[in-house]
């Protein structure tokens, strides 16, 4: 709550004329064109580019102040909250424009969106440093204070706004020599220094552990949501002790390998700066209206991160099995187990992400006898009710007996009253938590903003690292052997929160809707299958 008053009372001082730049704040940043010239050129002896530069401007971290839904979701905010609109801002700049939300905040001022877009043509310095997004300077330059703890959370790392440009720390993991702390320094101005917690998951969750507030339609706080808490879902899962984000999200290059073309030596460990995650989706959108959202990246590289992004949710997200299958009187019995690979639940993250089962029950003929799941062109799942109706959602479910009941992972929020909503910033608690925890996850010693929400809390087939759910399908008249094809889809953003976006009188949210009817039949991902058949 603290925080948030402090917000509110920077916008007070802001609209009053009193929020005077600081004096002796220096300029704490510099943008990613400084870095690149001697991080890129990197090619593995196998002939593979593995380029520092090359791998971050194609990433959603380069990307993120371009990204439209981010762009249209804070517009559906400020629209929704209109007396605490320029707080908004500067909260939600924090984590996809830091660089100069943080130099503003130094300096007594706001972060700012929607007055540094478009993004084309950059205009200024405050600009360049918003539109570099989750840049070089930015993650190199946070320091070891608080991290892991809450303070850090919400974007609250910590940044040295003391000392002068020209003489400022850029951390790193390995050691520089002399001869190349002083190449570093003649190019980028600052002075490289090893520093363990470069590397940290507790670095990754000051911006990947963001709790929100709700307000009322007068602009006051009304309660609090943890609305993405991947670290937090970590620590209380097995991963914790043996595997860390970076692991997975930069994979390190096999052997040695320099980590600049200029004076590089061969280092161990060279994590790729690729930040692989759950977005195969964006950097479609990206490329196909890349001179419109400022996109840097070359064509090859934003559709290599949307292959490889994908490939690898298919190889490492997740597993499906199907039990022995029976019949009973008339009824099919199955049981699919859905086991989850990943370090925190899946889908983790902003809560527009879930999976789903689609399972097909199909006779001797290969004729359709059942089917639960199956999505539309437009990105909708039949059968699901939040798709038809908003103000609904799907609850979860140990067994499923008609082809109308459909088994989604998924958070729904709620808003005071129970209410369903896809607005952010109305949302106090959660409906609805079924996303499927990670192996060691014990949700009933979890802590309430982990927890799991809903009927899945009793569900004893719901536990760490995997769910089970049982089909019951009345087969009729139909001829067996029967085959039983289970499949687990993914959606980045789901058809709920893509459409409720639609009617809103603002020009981000019109542009992103158009984005997604383009794209919607290509918005999932089916991350595993399973097939059986009767005897």
């Amino acid at each position: 709550m603290e925080r948030h008053r402090f917000a509110l009372l920077l916008v007070s001082l802001a609209l009053a004329g009193l929020g005077a730049a600081a004096v002796g704040i220096p300029q704490l940043f510099i943008t990613s064109d400084r870095c690149l010239a001697c991080h890129n050129g990197l090619v593995t002896p196998r002939g593979e580019d593995v380029s520092i530069g090359t791998d971050w401007r194609a990433s959603m971290m380069a990307n993120s102040a371009r990204d439209p839904y981010w762009q249209a979701s804070i517009r559906r905010e400020t629209l929704a909250h209109p007396t605490v609109a320029a707080a908004i801002e500067h909260e939600c700049s924090a984590c996809h424009m830091p660089m100069m939300r943080y130099q503003a905040k130094a300096e007594g001022g706001l972060g700012r969106v929607f007055a540094l877009l478009p993004v084309v043509p950059v205009k200024g310095e405050e600009q360049a440093l918003a539109v570099d997004g989750v840049s070089c300077a930015m993650c190199h330059q946070i320091g070891r204070e608080r991290l892991g703890t809450r303070e850090s959370f919400i974007a609250g790392f910590v940044v040295d706004a003391k000392t002068p440009a020209g003489r400022r720390k850029i951390f790193g993991p390995h050691e520089a020599d002399e001869r190349r702390r002083q190449a570093m320094m003649s190019s980028s101005g600052f002075a490289p220094e090893q520093a363990d917690h470069i590397g940290s998951s507790e670095l990754c969750a000051s911006c990947h552990t963001l709790y929100t507030h709700a307000f009322n339609e007068k602009g006051e706080v009304v309660g609090e949501l943890p609305e993405q808490v991947p670290y937090l879902e970590w620590k209380h899962s097995s991963y914790a002790s043996r595997r860390g984000c970076t692991s997975c999200h930069m994979p390190a290059v096999e052997g040695e390998m320099p980590i600049s073309s200029t004076l590089g030596k061969p280092r161990q460990d060279f994590s790729r700066h690729v930040f692989r995650g759950g977005n195969f989706f964006m950097p479609k959108i990206l490329n196909r209206h890349r001179d419109e959202l400022g996109i840097a990246a070359e064509p090859l590289e934003l559709a290599t991160v949307s292959a490889r992004t994908a490939s690898h949710l298919e190889t490492s997200s997740a597993e499906l099995t199907i039990g022995e299958l029976r019949i009973e009187d008339g009824v099919l019995r199955a049981e699919v187990a859905v086991k989850n690979l990943a370090g925190h639940k899946l889908p983790t993250a902003y809560p527009s992400r879930r999976a789903w089962i689609h399972l097909t029950v199909l006779d001797r003929h290969g004729d359709p006898v059942f089917e639960s799941g199956r999505m539309n062109p437009d990105g909708s799942i039949i059968g699901n009710d939040n798709d038809a109706d908003g103000t609904r959602f799907e609850p979860h479910y140990a067994e499923i007996r008609d082809p109308g009941e459909v088994q989604v992972y998924e958070a729904i929020l709620g808003a005071p009253g129970d209410k369903v909503t896809t607005v952010l910033l109305a949302a106090t608690h959660y409906l609805k938590d079924n996303r499927i925890l990670p192996l060691g996850f014990d949700k009933a010693a979890a802590d309430k903003d982990i927890s799991v929400k809903g009927r899945a809390a009793s569900d004893a087939d719901f536990t760490g690292g995997s769910d089970r759910i049982r089909y019951a399908v009345k087969v009729g008249e139909a001829a067996g052997p029967f085959t039983v094809r289970a499949e687990l889809w993914y959606q980045p953003i789901s058809f709920r929160w893509a459409r409720n976006l639609d009617d809103l009188p603002s020009a981000e949210a019109e542009r992103f809707a158009v984005y997604f009817k383009e794209f919607s039949a290509g918005s999932a991902l089916r991350l595993a299958r399973a097939e059986a058949r009767t005897k």
